[in-house]
């Protein structure tokens, strides 16, 4: 547990199988996502032959996710059991914690799904075709980009992935959104966590009587809670290698992924334009099966070409807010002795303390946008010799370099800034 700086909700579940707040085996965030899309099939599949065999891949999935050095094996044996949902199935993330949960919970399907996350950056040149709010966040609007219109237009089941469940407020403004424009019969509600009280159960059963809809709870975790008092909160950021130490090396390259580009721009707060494009195939923008494949390429590639600039054994990797499955999958690929995490924008109050999930946190502005803070959390200076951090698109290097200044103060050796684009860059060193 931890405390949240937000008025709007006090307290935190601090994940340790998410890959968000505290640094994991890059396979044990994949294996999350994989055991609820195995919920999923146990709960679809109308083939009762197999479901011997997918008892005990889930059995499997619970050890790795509580045994992180069997989550690789977990993980590669629910891959390869190639899982055909009876009909398909749209999943929708949600940012940011979900878009890699969502992404690799969808991803275990061998055809018929199809994969969206929503975001909170804002795209001028496109409309979102969803839009609602998370009452409860720190930032509360969420956009839905689909470059293919008829995405969301069909009529099969609605997966929403969310890593935590609380009230379930955030599904009902979702799917209320959704039925108004794009109506069906039937979602799914897919979450680490489910800590609805039976008001809010009833919620969920009200609304299907509203709307003529059905709506199915699945989760790895479900309790009750109950919150007292407020949380008494310090100085608010924390530290994270703040103290008087060298500065790690910053080294700054492009990798050539190979992937596909889209070519819109994104707006910050103050109407400032970032030109660079966006990567076509990270999920903001809508994914089939068949796109997978490819990804499957870029990832293979871009670990590859990383792994050879690795010069010592304790690495850590790291997605950027919304950005969260590819830097995770290219972990995983990356060698031994390598955790993954993801920079976050959710403001969390750190205590050095056993029981607490957030020991330490380092806050610096967003490079997307200035006026948003981004926090790491739980890296302590030292900890790990090689940081590499990774960026979906090229930003100005001057906002850039708070949050690299910060890793430079945690890194042991040295910080690798890596730029992921499709074709090699112009200038500065690129493989």
């Amino acid at each position: 547990m931890a405390a949240r700086i937000n008025k709007k909700r006090s307290f935190l579940f601090v994940s340790k199988v998410l890959g968000k707040h505290i640094p994991v085996n890059p396979y044990t965030p994949l294996l999350s996502g994989a055991a609820l899309a195995l919920l999923l099939y146990l709960e679809m599949s109308e083939d009762a032959a197999d479901r011997e065999m997918m008892d005990k891949l889930m059995d499997q999935a619970v050890h790795g996710l509580i045994h992180p050095e069997y989550a690789e094996e977990a993980y590669r044996d629910l891959l390869a059991a190639c899982l055909v949902l009876p009909r398909p199935v749209l999943f929708i993330g949600f940012a940011e914690t979900a878009t890699a949960l969502g992404h690799s919970m969808y991803n275990m399907f061998a055809r018929g799904a199809s994969y969206i996350h929503t975001t909170r950056e804002h795209i001028p040149e496109l409309e979102s075709v969803v839009t609602f709010e998370e009452e409860h966040s720190h930032a509360v609007d969420h956009l839905c980009y689909a470059l293919n219109s008829k995405l969301l237009s069909g009529t099969e089941p609605v997966v929403l992935v969310d890593d935590e469940i609380t009230t379930g407020n955030t599904a009902i403004n979702t799917i209320r959104d959704i039925q108004s424009k794009f109506p069906r019969r039937e979602y799914v509600v897919a979450s680490l966590l489910d800590w609805r009280s039976a008001g809010n159960i009833q919620a969920y059963r009200e609304l299907e009587q509203e709307l003529g809809i059905r709506i199915t709870a699945l989760s790895l975790l479900q309790g009750h809670i109950e919150v007292k008092g407020t949380p008494l909160l310090g100085a608010g950021n924390g530290s994270g290698g703040e103290e008087a130490r060298a500065m790690a090396e910053l080294v700054t390259t492009y990798v050539t992924d190979g992937l596909e580009r889209l070519p819109v721009t994104s707006t910050d707060a103050q109407g400032v334009i970032n030109p660079a494009p966006y990567l076509k195939f990270s999920g903001r923008f809508g994914l089939d099966w068949a796109d997978n494949l490819q990804i499957d390429e870029g990832v293979s590639r871009v670990a590859g070409l990383l792994r050879g600039l690795r010069e010592c054994t304790r690495t850590l990797v790291m997605g950027v807010g919304e950005f969260m499955y590819l830097p995770m999958r290219i972990a995983a690929e990356m060698g031994a002795g390598v955790a993954y995490q993801s920079s976050t924008r959710s403001p969390i109050h750190p205590e050095q303390r056993a029981d607490y999930g957030v020991h330490s946190a380092a806050a610096y502005p967003s490079a997307g946008d200035p006026e948003i803070m981004n926090y790491i959390y739980n890296v302590e200076p030292g900890q790990y010799e090689d940081i590499f951090v990774l960026l979906e698109r090229e930003v100005p290097r001057a906002r850039i370099k708070p949050m690299t200044d910060i890793l430079q103060r945690l890194a042991g050796s040295k910080v690798h800034l890596i730029i992921l684009a499709s074709e090699p860059e112009s200038g500065g060193s690129r493989i």
